[in-house]
């Protein structure tokens, strides 16, 4: 039997249509292998971080529970990106913080610290995006965040200003 862990999936998107991008990827998590969905957060709209000539995002952040492996997850998070449009096409420094049809980052899995090639958990500036600690606080306030205490412990240090739900905006 797979070992089980808790894994946090961050979700975004500002091309096409964001909001059906993330319904879609909500409904690809839950389909995922040796993996339940135990809760996905309100969506929120926050203005585009690092690159700011882009359209507003959409985000929110989903709680897995789930056998596989952080590699394994991140192979299938990819491959939803993939089915959805998204092309990586090798040119970080052109993509970096740049629009997308759809962008899923493992977050945080299971209180671990992994650090490998192509793999950084917890994401390693998840501590100071708002718009990716506050829906996942929603779901998940008491989940473990190395470094951090939980993710509650971490939302109290970031500016929240700007990140609006959608059902409040």
């Amino acid at each position: 039997m797979t070992a089980q862990a808790n894994a946090c999936i961050g979700l975004g998107a500002n091309l096409g249509h964001p909001e059906a991008a993330l319904r879609r990827a909500v409904d690809a998590l839950a389909a995922l292998p040796d993996t339940r969905l135990l809760a996905v957060s309100r969506f929120y709209r926050t203005a585009a971080w690092g690159r700011t000539d882009q359209p507003d995002f959409i985000n929110a952040a989903a709680l897995l529970r789930t056998g596989l492996a952080p590699q394994a997850l991140l192979a299938q998070l990819l491959e939803i990106e993939r089915q959805a449009g998204r092309q990586r096409d090798g040119d970080a420094a052109s993509t970096r913080w740049g629009p997308r049809v759809l962008d899923l980052d493992l977050l945080l899995y299971g209180g671990q610290v992994v650090d490998e090639p192509g793999l950084r958990v917890p994401h390693p500036c998840l501590h100071e995006r708002a718009f990716a600690l506050l829906p996942l606080a929603e779901i998940a306030p008491a989940e473990p965040f190395p470094g951090h205490g939980s993710v509650a412990d971490a939302l109290r240090g970031v500016d929240t200003e700007g990140v609006l739900a959608l059902d409040d905006a």
